[in-house]
C-alpha cells in the first residue's frame, strides 16, 4: 500500500528542512548540521516505513545534507573556503522569500471577484470572529504527536507495517465514526483502542487518508495545546450520502 500525502502546507524538502529549524530553534545561518542531518534522515526513514511516496527532492536533499555533513566532519577545511552550511542557507533563504510573497499575495482581497463563498448567518460570523483561528497543522507536525505517541505507549518499538487484521479504510470508518459520535477529538484519542504498533500506523495512515480526502480538518489550537480533529463531512451519513449507504 502506497500513499501520496499532500496537506496545505506540507510542499517539499525545504518545508520540512525549515520545519526542523525552527523545532530546535536554531539561527538559519547557524544550522547544527549534524543534527539536522540526521533528524531529516530520520524523517525520511520514517516516510518509507509508513509507505508514504517520497518525491526525488526529498532523497536529493538528504543526499545533500549529507555530502555538507561529510565535508564539514573532514579536516583540511581553510578558513578562507566557502562555508558548506551555504549550499543549503542559500536556497533556504530563496524559498522563504518566494513563499512570504506568495502569503502576501494570498491575503490580497479576492472575494467577491474571483472567489465567491457561501454566506453564513450574522450571528455565526459574530461568534467565529470572537474566537482565535485554529492553526493549521503540517504533516511534519502530526508525524511529530505520532512519534511521541508511540514512545509513550510502545517504548522502543520499531515503525513498521505488517499486514494483520486492520485495513486503512475500517480505520477511516472508526475515526469518522468516533467524530460523528462526539464532534471532534483530539489526535491521541483515535489511538486509544490500539495495541499494536501495526495497529498505530494503520490508524495513523487512516488520519493522512482522511485529511487527504478533505473529510477532517487537523488544527491546533494554540502552538501548546493538542492537534485537534474536525470533521468536515455531513455527519447524517457516512459521506454525506442521502440514502444512508443503502443498495438498489
Amino acid at each position: 500500500m502506497e500513499y501520496e500525502v499532500k496537506l496545505e502546507i506540507f510542499e517539499g524538502p525545504l518545508d520540512l528542512l525549515l520545519h526542523l529549524i525552527h523545532k530546535n530553534e536554531v539561527d538559519i545561518f547557524d544550522i547544527p548540521i549534524a543534527t539536522i542531518t540526521d533528524q531529516y534522515l530520520e524523517y525520511i526513514d520514517i516516510m518509507k516505513a509508513l509507505n508514504i511516496n517520497i518525491a526525488a527532492d526529498f532523497l536529493v536533499m538528504a543526499s545533500t545534507l549529507t555530502h555538507i555533513k561529510s565535508k564539514m566532519l573532514l579536516p583540511g577545511l581553510q578558513e578562507d573556503d566557502e562555508d558548506p552550511i551555504l549550499e543549503i542557507t542559500q536556497p533556504l533563504l530563496e524559498y522563504m522569500r518566494f513563499r512570504e510573497a506568495a502569503e502576501g499575495i494570498s491575503e490580497r482581497d479576492m472575494l467577491d471577484r474571483d472567489v465567491f463563498i457561501r454566506r453564513c448567518p450574522v450571528d455565526i460570523q459574530d461568534q467565529i470572529k470572537a474566537e482565535d483561528p485554529p492553526l493549521d497543522v503540517t504533516l511534519f507536525q502530526l508525524m511529530d504527536a505520532f512519534k511521541r505517541i508511540i514512545e509513550q505507549e510502545l517504548p522502543g518499538a520499531k515503525i513498521e507495517v505488517h499486514l494483520e487484521e486492520w485495513t486503512i479504510k475500517g480505520k477511516m470508518e472508526a475515526i469518522m465514526t468516533h467524530l460523528k459520535e462526539n464532534g471532534s477529538a483530539f489526535f491521541y484519542e483515535i489511538f486509544s483502542k490500539d495495541r499494536t504498533i501495526s495497529e498505530f500506523v494503520v490508524t495513523f495512515l487512516a488520519l493522512l487518508e482522511l485529511a487527504h480526502l478533505g473529510l477532517i480538518g487537523v488544527f491546533q489550537p494554540t502552538h501548546t495545546s493538542d492537534i485537534q480533529l474536525i470533521p468536515q463531512f455531513d455527519k447524517t451519513g457516512e459521506d454525506g450520502d442521502d440514502n444512508d449507504g443503502q443498495t438498489t
